[in-house]
């Protein structure tokens, strides 16, 4: 017997780790399938017009995925990036009119100076045939570079205006994270631009001195996940907090955030952020927090027919949480939450619709994949 639980625990163990499996959930019955498998550490993943698929790697690379899988070679002429730590090549988005002009847009960790880097935004052509990138051009880099490689963010999302908004970090060192509450600093930013980065007129801050006029919002932390609400055209974002306190915020014109003054977690070393105080006056108040965190990645507002249980519910990726985290949403509260997928055991970095209505979500593991979440049949 004792032999027979031994070949059956290394039996499992060889079991592939995404095998297609189905997953039962408060609302519906899941089928995960694996689309890709093997990638290194899956950053963003966006869908072309055809169906087929963007994804980035965080060591630098750019790939092509057909619809059913099939994985192209490293697209070529992507920026230079700065892969330690945290860093490398991070979002992607598509240009709203990525059908005409072939835009596509990225985040990168962007090396400086003396071992400094900084979280940089640059556009580029995908040529036709979706295997090399074109007239690349860095149309923002955050300021100033430092000798850091943590806390990078970074999430784009266009606005139904065609502006840009980037999410920045703070670089996490105390030395530099007093900077979220400088308006003369990018450090702990949401900043808004043009599609070729120029600065919005009608800014917040554009006309204020000794202020960077792309700045949209302040005092956030790392925003590593960013939607827009497909009811309100507003921007919501999400947070890693510290030792408890992520966040979802909705990020108002020139808003306080409060981050490192205020919030509702700890330093990792268990002494209190800032001021030791969850709210203060002129600082805005999350529309939800997660004391323990669940390090989020991304996140998407569905509106695919598959799940007409989800209509509208944000989907969140948890890192720490390692599952995909439903919340029901009414107006600009969270009145409930599901944690999906928990049994694959694996980070999950974004979330992405499909045009087929799927959720599909990568996983960020020296050997990530891309998993097709659909209805089981």
């Amino acid at each position: 017997m004792k032999r027979l639980a031994g070949l059956l625990l290394a039996a499992a163990i060889a079991t592939p780790a995404f095998a297609q499996q189905a997953v039962r959930t408060e609302r519906v019955t899941l089928s995960v399938t694996p689309i890709v498998t093997g990638l290194s550490h899956p950053w963003a993943l966006v869908f072309l017009p055809d169906g087929s698929m963007l994804v980035t790697e965080r060591e630098g690379t750019l790939r092509h995925v057909g619809e059913t899988g099939e994985l192209g070679d490293p697209i070529t002429g992507t920026p230079e990036v700065d892969a330690r730590g945290q860093g490398g090549l991070l979002a992607l988005a598509l240009h709203p009119k990525f059908a005409d002009n072939r835009l596509i847009y990225m985040s990168f960790s962007e090396p400086g100076p003396d071992g400094t880097n900084s979280t940089a935004v640059a556009r580029a052509l995908l040529s036709p045939d979706n295997k090399k990138l074109e007239n690349l051009t860095v149309i923002f880099s955050q300021k100033p570079k430092l000798p850091s490689t943590l806390h990078f963010g970074s999430r784009l999302v266009f606005d139904r205006d065609g502006r840009l908004y980037a999410t920045l970090g703070e670089r996490s060192d105390e030395r530099f994270r007093e900077q979220a509450q400088d308006l003369n600093s990018h450090l702990g930013k949401i900043v808004r631009i043009n599609d070729d980065g120029s600065v919005p007129a009608d800014n917040p801050l554009i006309d204020k001195a000794g202020t960077r006029p792309e700045i949209w919002s302040y005092g956030h932390r790392n925003v590593q996940g960013a939607a827009l609400n497909p009811d309100t055209g507003a921007l919501w974002s999400i947070e890693h907090g510290p030792k408890g306190g992520d966040e979802i915020n909705i990020p108002g014109a020139g808003k306080n955030y409060g981050w490192p003054v205020i919030s509702f977690g700890v330093n990792y070393d268990g002494t209190p952020v800032g001021s030791g105080k969850s709210a203060m006056t002129g600082m805005e108040q999350p529309v939800y927090q997660w004391t323990p965190v669940i390090a989020p990645g991304n996140m998407k507002f569905y509106t695919g027919a598959m799940f007409p249980e989800w209509k509208g519910n944000l989907l969140i990726g948890g890192l720490k949480a390692r599952s995909l985290v439903r919340l029901e949403v009414d107006g600009s509260k969270i009145i409930h939450e599901e944690r999906m997928l928990t049994g694959i055991g694996q980070r999950i970095r974004d979330v992405a619709e499909g045009p087929d209505g799927a959720v599909y979500v990568i996983t960020d593991e020296d050997k990530g994949s891309i998993l097709k979440v659909a209805r089981a049949p």
